[in-house]
């Protein structure tokens, strides 16, 4: 979402109209407000596939995962003839899809006049550099078969990329950034931000605050039936995912833990912040981030939010924020050449 927000305001910065934004959901994610504000655009939802974790909200689980988006094809049918009467209702020239498995299938389907395009960093899988994580067979043939589905007749596919490549079959694009990020003021006031993807790795947290009360944690998280801010005690507080707020918490914070994805890692890095990614069990997607986040020079990957892994490599931490900043800056420049080639 936040990378679609930094794409329409460039899209916009030349000359382009961005009139429709369509979102997936499931039971499983709410639409935050910073979106819908951020977008400045006509926001509609539509059922599409997710990811379902087990009982205690951690780990992602493949086979519930298949299952669910099969026994839910009938509302993905709705969602796909939703889609189809908003781009027959507008003409776009172009469709962008930020991987989003519903995209791929319409364009598939219905193959629509409009130029599509998908964008994510998942597609750098098929560059020569991109190193693939540990796992089965199994792991890499769903990964890259969900690079594949959201994809489908694709004119071109851009790799969003912690740091540059030379294009091979797809362009190597550098990251989207909201502008908010490069107005922040970047202190240390000596907190450790955490981003939890599922709110049941909490547990982990409150485990290492009770060995470790003297570390100040500021926690954003999507659990439902809790207040927007919920302070545990003087040095724990939870908070409800806010991107102001978030933003201000990270540029300000020591170093920055979460679940391994792409956005705010990059977020982090921008502001030379050091990173601690724990992929999601289950989710192979997230434990190739974090081992091209670590090759890129992120921080350090683990298993799990045991952050005295985390205290133990900050003082170690070598910046380098020059030299990614510098590639993010090109992004406006190359983004947009790439849509109008």
């Amino acid at each position: 979402m936040t990378q679609a927000i930094a794409l329409a305001a460039m899209l916009r910065k030349n000359g382009h109209e961005v009139n429709q934004v369509v979102v997936g959901k499931s039971e499983h994610r709410r639409i935050p407000d910073f979106f819908l504000e951020g977008i400045e655009a006509e926001v509609t939802l539509v059922e599409s596939p997710g990811f379902v974790t087990d009982k205690k909200k951690k780990s992602v689980g493949i086979w519930r995962t298949i299952g669910l988006a099969l026994s839910r094809f009938g509302r993905y049918h709705q969602s796909i003839r939703k889609i189809h009467h908003l781009v027959q209702e507008d003409s776009p020239d172009i469709i962008i899809n930020f991987y989003d498995f519903i995209g791929g299938i319409y364009n598939f389907l219905k193959s629509p006049k409009a130029k599509f395009i998908p964008i994510a960093h998942q597609y750098l899988a098929g560059h020569s550099s991109f190193g693939f994580a540990e796992g089965g067979l199994l792991d890499k043939v769903s990964f890259q078969l969900g690079n594949w589905l959201t994809s489908l007749c694709a004119a071109d596919r851009l790799a969003l990329s912690f740091q540059e490549y030379p294009d091979e079959e797809v362009a190597v694009v550098p990251p989207l950034l909201r502008k908010e990020v490069k107005e922040l003021t970047v202190s240390d006031e000596g907190h450790l931000l955490v981003y939890l993807l599922n709110h049941g790795y909490a547990e982990e947290i409150d485990r290492f605050h009770r060995e470790h009360p003297e570390v100040m944690l500021h926690c954003f998280w999507d659990k439902p039936d809790v207040p927007d801010e919920l302070p545990i005690d003087d040095t724990l507080t939870y908070h409800l995912l806010d991107g102001e707020k978030f933003l201000n918490f990270l540029a300000s914070c020591r170093g920055y833990v979460t679940t391994a994805g792409f956005e705010s890692v990059c977020e982090a890095m921008y502001l030379n912040k050091p990173v601690m990614l724990v992929p999601v069990d289950g989710h192979y997607e997230q434990a190739c981030n974090a081992v091209d986040a670590v090759k890129a020079g992120a921080g350090v990957s683990a298993h799990s939010f045991d952050l005295e892994i985390f205290l133990d490599y900050l003082p170690n931490h070598t910046k380098g924020g020059k030299i990614f900043k510098s590639w993010c800056e090109r992004a406006e420049q190359i983004i947009i050449r790439n849509f109008v080639r």
